[in-house]
């Protein structure tokens, strides 16, 4: 019985790891670290998400997948389970620095 529910798992684990889109080239601004005093987000080439956003003491942090994106908001999230994160304003240059506005809070792109 352990045998098969580990294959049982391992087959999930291959089948919702391998859900996620990779970002397209026109929203490749998108890709890398952003972080805020509130809030983190990553986003990798193949469309892995993992986001942490602290607000007035409760924490908030999702590893999900990248479904696509909805104009410049990301649709998140496995199957028929999704979710938006709202990109109130898009990747842009201020200054030296990539900025983002996601949910209300302006994000700095690490370099």
């Amino acid at each position: 019985m352990t045998a098969h529910r580990i294959l049982i798992l391992s087959l999930l684990a291959i089948t919702l790891g391998g859900c996620s889109n990779p970002v397209p080239p026109d929203k490749s601004d998108y890709v890398g670290e952003w972080i805020s005093p509130q809030a983190a987000l990553f986003i990798s080439q193949d469309g892995t998400i993992r986001y942490a956003h602290k607000e007035k003491g409760v924490s908030k942090t999702v590893k999900t997948s990248l479904q696509g994106f909805e104009g410049n908001n990301l649709k998140v999230g496995f199957g028929p389970v999704s979710s938006t994160l709202t990109v109130n304003v898009a990747p842009h240059r201020d200054g030296d620095d990539w900025k983002m506005t996601l949910d209300g809070v302006e994000l700095t792109k690490k370099r």
